[in-house]
Formats: C-alpha cells, sequence, structure tokens
C-alpha cells in the first residue's frame, strides 16, 4: 500500500485484496492479487515509479510472512461503465521482475481481457485494503464476458505448460470449474472439484500440481509425457462446457 499511496496520492480510488487470499486457497507459493482503481489514467512516470517501488520489496525468496504481490492498475474512466474487453494501466508480477529489472518491457497499459475475471474476483471477495468499497467504484461484470474471458485464456495456458506448468495445470482446471459452474474458484478448490471429475490416468498430473502449490512436492520429471495427455483432456471438457454454457 505504501507504494501505491505514495506514488498516486489522492488519484488512488481504491486498493482491493482478491484471489487466493480471500477464496480460502492460500499455498505455499501464492501471490498476494491487489487490484489498485485510479480516478484518472497514469502516466509513464508514474508507472514506472511503481515497478520501481514494488520490485525491492517483494520476491519469491522473501523470508517471513511477506508474500510476492501481483499488482494490477485500472483507471476509472477505462472500467465504469464496464466494458469488455478493458484496458488496464499497468500489471507487475514476479514473473515480469527479471524483465523489469534489465529494462527489457517498458510498464504501459494494455487491452486485457482477463480483467473480466480480475473485477469479479474483487467484486466477489469485498476485501478492500484502502478507499472506497468495490460496489460502489466498479459495475458487475455480465456473465458473458467472465466465460468470454476465461474461454480466451486457454491458448495461452498451453503455450505456458512446460514453463510455468504448476500453475498452468491448477489455472486450467479453475477455468473448466468457472466455465461449468459460472464460479470462480480457489485453485485449490477447483483442483479437487476436477479430480472428482477426470478419468483416473490424469488426476495424478493435477494432485502433483496440487502438492507443489502446497508446498509438499517439488518435481515434474516423472511426469513429463503425461502432461500434454492431461491438457488436452482438461481443454476438452472445457470446450464441451463452454458449447453447454447459454
Amino acid at each position: 500500500m505504501r507504494v501505491l499511496l505514495e506514488v498516486l496520492g489522492d488519484e488512488l480510488v481504491g486498493a482491493y485484496l482478491f484471489g487466493s487470499a480471500t477464496l480460502g486457497g492460500l499455498g505455499a507459493r501464492s501471490d498476494l492479487d491487489v487490484l489498485a482503481l485510479v480516478r484518472r489514467r497514469t502516466t509513464a512516470k508514474e508507472r514506472q515509479r511503481l515497478v520501481n517501488g514494488l520490485l525491492p520489496i517483494w520476491g519469491r525468496d522473501v523470508d517471513g510472512p511477506r508474500r510476492p504481490i501481483e499488482v494490477t492498475v485500472v483507471a476509472e474512466p477505462d472500467v465504469r461503465p464496464w466494458r469488455h474487453p478493458a484496458r488496464r494501466e499497468l500489471q507487475y508480477g514476479e514473473w515480469l521482475r527479471e524483465a523489469f529489472e534489465r529494462g527489457e518491457i517498458e510498464p504501459a497499459p494494455a487491452v486485457d481481457p482477463d480483467l473480466a475475471a480480475l473485477l469479479t474476483m474483487v467484486l466477489a471477495a469485498d476485501r478492500p485494503l484502502h478507499g472506497t468499497p468495490p460496489g460502489e467504484v466498479f459495475d458487475p461484470v455480465p456473465h458473458g464476458d467472465l466465460l468470454a474471458a476465461t474461454l480466451g485464456c486457454v491458448e495461452g495456458l498451453l503455450h505456458d505448460l512446460r514453463g510455468d506448468t504448476g500453475n498452468v495445470v491448477l489455472t486450467l482446471a479453475r477455468v473448466w470449474t468457472t466455465i461449468e459452474t459460472g464460479a470462480i474458484r480457489s485453485k485449490l478448490e477447483a483442483a479437487d472439484w476436477a479430480l472428482d471429475r477426470l478419468p483416473e490416468k490424469y488426476r495424478l498430473v493435477l494432485e502433483r500440481a496440487r502438492g507443489i502449490y502446497l508446498g509438499q512436492e517439488e518435481r515434474w520429471g516423472d511426469l513429463d509425457a503425461q502432461l500434454g495427455p492431461f491438457a488436452e483432456c482438461v481443454v476438452s471438457h472445457i470446450r464441451g462446457s463452454a458449447e453447454r454454457s447459454p
């Protein structure tokens, strides 16, 4: 919060906790997800100051109670009234750390279809860390926009399957859960839901991802050959659920 307030000051309408910390599924390797709403679009200098302020504070190897943080910043004119896909001002996360540190990417605004899911979670969590409650500043996200955003992330997940295996496996389970039920659950809850519906031969992959998320497992090598078939199975269920969805 200190960095957001120092850089954005009175332009910060609110900052909201969401994701695993509010869904009851905070694992050993979970990020803390925060969405910040500002009154106007940010400047390049403000975005760079935010990144510079976050880089030295959070990291995967930080000891103690602090965790890595994912921060998304949106501007009020871009999300209210709601439209899909909406624009975000900034996204900061651990997967971007090295690129930010090397100056390879700029913290630039972009259209982000995933904001439909993020704002749905923010509204459901109702956990303001600062400022106005989310229900007073965000419009509800139509169910169709949530489903479109959730389905739209599948190809990107498949692309990252080998590089970010545990996260992708759990996220595919959550996508399937959301498309099938309309509810966004924690990764652990989604894994439990999917395990009950997967053919037995694919369950070990999801069980391993669950164990790694909880800090109980570390390895993937012995299951490498099963990753592709697991993903194909889950994506088949996702697409079947999407076709049945009204």
